[in-house]
C-alpha cells in the first residue's frame, strides 16, 4: 500500500499510549461488570453495540461497508477469531485477576511476529526482535508458574465449588493465553486477506457484527442469565457504555487504522506496555497483589518492547 509506513512515527505512538491504557484499564472495568452482566452476553452485547455505532460513523462519512469487494471470507474468519478470543477473556476473568489476564493476552505480539513472514514477507521479524519477544514470554512464562501456587488466585464462580483456588487460576491463566493465540491469529487473518487493503470501519463491523452475533447466541445456548434492563443500576449501565462506546469502537477504529497504516510487527510489540497499565488498574481499582512475579512480567514485557522497537544503529560513515 503506498500510505503504509515502514516504522512508527509520533502520531502511531502516541496512538499507541492511549489504546493501551485505554484497554488495560478495561480488564478490570470487565471483571468489575460481571458482577451485573454474565461473560458471554456482555462481550456479545458490547460487540453489537459498537457494530451499530460502526455502521453510523461510516455512513455519516460517507464510507462503504459493502460485501462485495471480495472481503467476505476474511471478515467471517476474523470475526470468528474475535468472538472466540474474547470468550475466552470474558470467562477467564471469571477464575483468575484482571492484572494477571492482561499480562497473558499480550503474549500476542510473538505469535504475531513468528507467523507474520508466512502472510508478508517484508515483515519478516529481525533477530533482535525475536530477543525482545522473547524476553517478554519469558516473563509471561513466569507469571504463569505463579498460578500453579495458588497464591494468585481470582477466586472461581458460584458452582465451581469443587475447584481448587490454584486450579481455577490456572485455568483463567490458560485462557488468558488462549485469547493471545487468538488475537494474533485475528492480526494474521486480517494482513493475510483482501481486509489488509480494506477501510478500519470494514474491517472492524465485521469482527464487531460476527462476534457480536456469535457471542450473544452463545449467552443463550449456555443459559446464561440475562438482567432485566430496568434492573441494572448506573454503575453497571455506565461501565457497558464505556466497553461499548469508548473501548470497543473508538479504539478498535484506532487500533485498525493503526493496522493499515504502518508494521504490524512494531505496532502488536508496542501494546506489550498494556500490561502495566492493566497490572495498575487491578492493584488500583480491585486491590489486586501486586505479587514480585507479576511485577517482573510487566518489566520483561517492557524491556522486550524497547528492543523490538530500538531503531537499528547506523554503518560509522
Amino acid at each position: 500500500m503506498p500510505d503504509r509506513k515502514t516504522k512508527l512515527d509520533g502520531v502511531a505512538i502516541a496512538s499507541l499510549l492511549l489504546c493501551c491504557a485505554l484497554w488495560g484499564l478495561n480488564q478490570t472495568v470487565t471483571k468489575i461488570t460481571l458482577a451485573d452482566v454474565p461473560p458471554l452476553l456482555q462481550a456479545g452485547s458490547r460487540s453489537l453495540g459498537a457494530a451499530l455505532l460502526v455502521a453510523l460513523w461510516a455512513g455519516s462519512r460517507g464510507i462503504s461497508l459493502s460485501l462485495r469487494n471480495g472481503t467476505l471470507a476474511g471478515g467471517l474468519l476474523a470475526g470468528t477469531l474475535f468472538a472466540a478470543e474474547f470468550a475466552a477473556i470474558f470467562i477467564g476473568l471469571q477464575y483468575t485477576q484482571a492484572s494477571r489476564m492482561i499480562v497473558f493476552i499480550y503474549l500476542s505480539p510473538f505469535v504475531v511476529a513468528l507467523g507474520m513472514p508466512l502472510v508478508v514477507r517484508s515483515e519478516r521479524p529481525t533477530a533482535r526482535q525475536l530477543a525482545g519477544l522473547a524476553v517478554a514470554f519469558a516473563g509471561v512464562a513466569w507469571a504463569f508458574a505463579e498460578g500453579l501456587t495458588g497464591a494468585a488466585s481470582g477466586g472461581r464462580p458460584v458452582g465451581d465449588a469443587g475447584a481448587s483456588p490454584a486450579t481455577s487460576t490456572v485455568l483463567g491463566d490458560a485462557l488468558g493465553l488462549l485469547a493471545a493465540l487468538l488475537w494474533g491469529a485475528t492480526t494474521l487473518a486480517i494482513r493475510g486477506s483482501k481486509l489488509a487493503s480494506a477501510s478500519a470501519e470494514q474491517t472492524l463491523f465485521y469482527q464487531l457484527a460476527v462476534s457480536g452475533v456469535l457471542l450473544t447466541a452463545g449467552s443463550l445456548a449456555v443459559g446464561e442469565p440475562w438482567p432485566a434492563l430496568a434492573s441494572l443500576g448506573a454503575r453497571p449501565l455506565g461501565l457497558m457504555a464505556f466497553q461499548t462506546v469508548v473501548v470497543t469502537f473508538a479504539s478498535y477504529l484506532l487500533w485498525f487504522w493503526l493496522m493499515r497504516h504502518y508494521p504490524a510487527t512494531a505496532i502488536t510489540s508496542f501494546t506489550l506496555l498494556t500490561p502495566l497499565f492493566g497490572l495498575l488498574a487491578g492493584v488500583w481499582l480491585l486491590n489486586e497483589p501486586l505479587t514480585l512475579r507479576l511485577g517482573v512480567a510487566c518489566a520483561a514485557v517492557v524491556l522486550g518492547i524497547a528492543l523490538v522497537n530500538r531503531a537499528p544503529r547506523l554503518a560509522p560513515g
